[in-house]
């Protein structure tokens, strides 16, 4: 049964990965980019956590938080650079 759950939760991910690609491509403002793509990385991560309980193995959990603390840095450093034109002072 948790096979079936973790597929359908699969499926949905993907096509909310589908979808945030649609919105990078047709955001009419580079802030709806960059919220698509925080929300790209967040589905990843949802990704990676599912495979993990999938396969049982704690591994892609560590790559999840990595790609989280990335993720978090890297929408950070795209808002300040909208905000000010640059990303170190």
């Amino acid at each position: 049964m948790i096979e079936y759950a973790l597929l359908f939760a699969a499926l949905c991910y993907g096509v909310a990965l589908l979808l945030d690609l649609w919105r990078i491509a047709q955001g009419p403002s580079s802030a709806d980019r960059i919220l698509a793509l925080d929300t790209m990385v967040i589905n990843v991560i949802a990704l990676l956590v599912l495979y993990g309980i999938w396969r049982g193995t704690a591994v892609y959990f560590e790559a999840a938080m990595l790609i989280a603390m990335v993720g978090f840095v890297s929408t950070v450093a795209y808002c300040r650079f909208l905000l000010r034109g640059d990303i170190i002072e």
